[in-house]
């Protein structure tokens, strides 16, 4: 960032008040005085830049948009400025290809431009030639892993899922000892599900690399294939990495097995780690299963979820739907989110400006704030009830998922989240319990006879919010149009 220069204001000090802001959610304290500075200062585009990023963080991206403007007028060479910008036009639901094509003007390298002047072509329905180009551009670059990456969840969504591997492919056939190609192709297809091509691809890498490359993906992938006993062979032979991600796939090889008891000490060294919201959801399970009453503690509490008519304090359902509907671009499911059969918007849907969105949101504030308040006292050791309650609500992802007939959720939880939910926009004919939301019944690759701790039926204009480490998924439903809104409310900093 550039700055102008002015006798009467600390510049350094505005900067680190600023970064301070961002880095501890206090954008709210901050913002009245870097605007101020900027006022006063006029001819700072760091002190525009800086109010910009603070508005954008609250979600008033009209007003962040405004002030990227004064920025990039005062320094247009500024590279974080253009790019800043360009992603919350993007954000903001406008059409953002210029402004990408601005900052790339002034870095035709930078990965970050490039991967976001794709996802606006996306947006404004450009993404089949987009994906094209970038899969040119990887052609000349191959060693870009992110790159890969990037295309790969793009031609997902443009349902290409014949050619969401094809760019990795081709670099490995330049690169074929590039070790970080080999374990991003791995990865891809493991968190897309994909486990038996994902084990191919690393005896594949292994034949070039040599040696027993990507052992503890190998072990991980291998449980995921049921292969019960070459897992446990695995097991034991690999060196268990410390991070707790590792662990979180030991307790499913385990629940998966029928070994739910051996998972106990596992869980039990993990418990108050950082990071431990990975294994919360599987601690509940081994709890249930094992007969250990704490699960009662952990999500027992009916207060833990809530039920709430909005219709009245939503802009008309249809109306919205509408709205909805434009939004949804893509031709397919993203590569590894729990939607089958249908598709996501792209981006975070409470950042975007159109008038009916913005009602949203704070219809739904005020619905979050009314569940936080109503929540058991607070405890420190437990995952939901032990964070703070004296922040603004904030929101860690937002969008809308189209579902059609056939269409639902795998069971799934949201890790970066405090609390989820499902608003319902519009709805199919009703037919027993088809469509209605489950909670806490486990994923059904771990085969654990496990019921759900509740069912709901869905109605339109209602919201449902639930711990975001609470099991969630959707029952499949015949025919018709399941349109919802979700999101997940951020922990709170």
């Amino acid at each position: 960032m550039t700055a102008g220069n002015s006798p009467t204001l600390d510049l350094v000090a505005l900067d680190e008040r600023a970064r301070q802001a961002l880095a501890n959610g206090e954008e709210e304290g901050a913002l009245p005085l870097l605007a101020a500075a900027a006022e006063r200062a006029r001819d700072s585009a760091r002190l525009w830049q800086w109010t910009a990023l603070l508005r954008r963080a609250l979600h008033r991206h009209t007003e962040a948009l405004a002030a990227f403007e004064r920025a990039a007028a005062l320094d247009p060479a500024d590279l974080s400025i253009a790019y800043g910008h360009a992603q919350t036009m993007m954000e903001a639901g406008g059409d953002a290809r210029a402004l990408f094509g601005r900052a790339l003007m002034l870095d035709q390298g930078n990965g970050d431009s490039i991967l976001g002047f794709a996802a606006a072509r996306l947006g404004a329905g450009d993404g089949v030639q987009a994906a094209d180009e970038l899969e040119a551009l990887l052609a000349r670059n191959p060693h870009w892993v992110p790159g890969h990456s990037g295309l790969a969840q793009l031609r997902g969504q443009l349902g290409q899922r014949d050619l969401v591997t094809r760019s990795f492919e081709t670099a490995l056939g330049v690169q074929p000892d590039n070790r970080q190609l080999w374990d991003a192709l791995i990865v891809l297809l493991f968190r897309a599900g994909r486990f038996a091509e994902a084990h191919e691809v690393l005896l594949r890498a292994r034949r070039v690399l040599g040696g027993h490359a990507f052992a503890a993906h190998e072990v991980l992938i291998l449980s995921e294939l049921g292969q019960a006993d070459a897992a446990d062979a695995r097991y034991a032979a690999v060196e268990a990495p410390s991070d707790l991600n590792y662990v979180v796939h030991r307790v499913r090889h385990l629940l998966r097995t029928g070994r739910a008891p051996e998972a106990v000490p596992l869980i039990e060294r993990c418990i108050g780690e950082p990071g431990a919201s990975l294994l919360w959801p599987y601690i509940a399970l081994v709890w249930r299963i094992t007969g250990d009453p704490r699960w009662e503690w952990l999500e027992g509490d009916a207060r833990l979820v809530s039920v709430t008519d909005l219709t009245d304090r939503l802009p008309p359902l249809d109306r919205l739907a509408e709205v909805l509907r434009e939004m949804h671009i893509t031709k397919d499911q993203p590569l590894d989110q729990s939607l089958r059969g249908g598709t996501q918007t792209y981006g975070i849907l409470f950042t975007r400006t159109e008038p009916e969105i913005v009602a949203l949101r704070a219809a739904i504030v005020e619905a979050v704030a009314a569940h936080i308040a109503q929540l058991p006292p607070p405890d420190p050791a437990h995952p939901i009830l032990g964070l703070r309650r004296d922040r603004p609500i904030r929101f860690s992802g937002g969008w809308s998922v189209r579902l059609m007939g056939g269409g639902h959720h795998v069971n799934h939880i949201h890790q970066l989240g405090w609390f989820s939910s499902a608003l319902y926009v519009a709805l199919p004919e009703a037919q027993g319990e088809q469509g209605w939301l489950t909670l806490g019944a486990p994923p059904a690759e771990l085969g654990l006879d496990l019921a759900p701790l509740r069912t709901i039926a869905p109605r339109p204009g209602q919201l449902v919010l639930f711990p975001s480490t609470l099991w969630h998924g959707t029952l499949p439903f015949d025919v018709g149009e399941r349109l919802t809104v979700a999101f997940d409310v951020a922990p709170p900093r």
